[in-house]
């Protein structure tokens, strides 16, 4: 097995820490390797607040995956969230100096790297630079300009910022994790490439991750991403709101949630009742899961209607940026039970629940196909895209490389094949001279 194919996505939640290490099987399906989880103790709201209790979580994550798989691992592809990031819309060109040559890849980059270097608010920096449509020369609506004539390549970008400060603390954490940061990348778009499907993007679709500590939002319509947010809460504000409101300790909350949750009030009947062990001998708390549901209820319509306002914000009602393939939920708070019905009710939108787990090889572990672990399927399948991508160039500049050596030997040996004139003899070049003489003596 070459360590060449492997990749690593980690992903450091709020809740949880999680390393995945994985290739690509020959039916281009993921092969998990290893995974190692941790509990997040040292994130807030996905922006990392406590630097020594986050190294020892990524670490202990990336031990067990280490041990699980038996493969040494050195690079790592990370998410990254957080009410810091911000996303806006950005236009620019570049003029070719030779209309006369196709565009290539190298052109494409060469305007991306100048995106990169747009003056940001002090404090932030450019995470990513997604091309969205290109003009050349005046034409628009072009997807893929490469192989096109032109002189001025145009195109509009979305552009996702994000604090310089918490990236360099997730990158530093990594780096005293013993592990190298092989790329970063925002955590809806690692979501998206997890469990939304090609058709979906192109039809238009919404896909809501509802994490621990942020719900992500990142849409797609006719294949491009258009828009993304990340909303500062996510599932652990219910269970918070289950502690104060019920008076219990945050691990019977979180208990609580996710056995005897649900997002819709009216499922349960009055008489239905849980009984919670009192703390160092008190009395069992008894708990009716009416009163529990509407608690989780209030707060659940809140994070989807800052969602929602977030899709309405893009423009969904808009014609041609209408979302055909609806919502797709995923993240721990997809698991939720009813909360499909509730956004479907809040929204009006076709909303189904997003796993990851059509990406995955048939014989991987059935509890990592669940919606919590989207995000880091989606950043180890990003990591496999850059090895890949990687590969390819390789390739290529080998195959430039040796076409050029074969052109050059061609070269050669034409020039050592040419027929040379043989030599002429003092008596065959007078008797010329004396030809030319006589033609022109006549």
């Amino acid at each position: 097995m070459e360590n060449d194919d492997i990749s690593v996505g980690l992903d450091i939640g709020t809740t949880k820490i999680v390393a995945m290490i994985g290739r690509r099987n020959e039916y281009g399906k993921i092969e998990l390797l290893g995974t190692g989880e941790a509990k997040s103790l040292g994130v807030h709201r996905g922006v990392v607040n406590n630097i020594t209790q986050t190294i020892q979580s990524i670490q202990r994550a990336v031990d067990e995956a280490i041990a699980v798989s038996g493969i040494k691992i050195t690079d790592a592809v990370v998410g990254i969230a957080g009410q810091h990031i911000r996303s806006l819309q950005h236009s620019d060109y570049i003029t070719r100096p030779n209309s006369e040559e196709v565009i290539s890849e190298e052109d494409l980059e060469k305007l991306e790297k100048q995106v990169y270097k747009l003056v940001m608010l002090p404090g932030e920096e450019i995470i990513h630079v997604l091309p969205q449509e290109f003009k050349v020369d005046g034409q628009a609506e072009i997807t893929q300009p490469v192989g096109m004539y032109g002189g001025r390549l145009e195109a509009n970008f979305h552009v996702v910022v994000g604090q310089i400060s918490s990236i360099r603390n997730v990158g530093r954490c990594i780096k005293s994790a013993g592990l190298n940061l092989a790329g970063i990348t925002l955590e809806p778009l690692a979501s998206a490439e997890a469990v939304l499907s090609a058709e979906e993007k192109e039809a238009g679709v919404a896909l809501i991750d509802i994490g621990g500590g942020t719900t992500d939002l990142a849409i797609f319509k006719n294949g491009i991403i258009r828009h993304t947010a990340v909303i500062p809460f996510g599932g652990n504000v219910i269970t918070e709101d289950i502690k104060e409101g019920c008076s219990i300790i945050e691990k019977q909350a979180e208990l609580l949630k996710t056995k005897f949750g649900s997002a819709w009030p009216g499922e349960n009947k009055d008489n239905e009742i849980v009984s919670i062990p009192g703390l160092r001998g008190r009395d069992p708390k008894e708990i009716t899961l009416k009163n529990l549901s509407k608690i989780i209820h209030a707060r659940t319509v809140e994070i989807i209607e800052q969602a929602f306002m977030e899709i309405k914000n893009y423009g969904h009602e808009e014609p041609k940026k209408k979302l055909i393939a609806g919502i797709v939920l995923t993240g721990g708070g997809a698991e939720l039970k009813h909360i499909k019905q509730l956004v479907e009710y809040i929204t009006g939108m076709d909303t189904r629940i997003g796993y990851p787990n059509e990406n995955l090889a048939g014989d991987s572990d059935e509890s990592l196909s669940s919606p919590q672990y989207a995000t880091a399927v989606g950043l180890l399948m990003n990591g496999l895209n850059k090895i890949e991508k990687a590969k390819k160039a390789k390739s290529a500049q080998q195959h430039a490389h040796d076409t050029s050596k074969i052109e050059d030997a061609k070269k050669e040996k034409t020039i050592k094949e040419e027929p040379k004139e043989p030599k002429k003899s003092v008596f065959e070049k007078w008797g010329d001279k004396f030809r030319d003489f006589l033609d022109n003596a006549e």
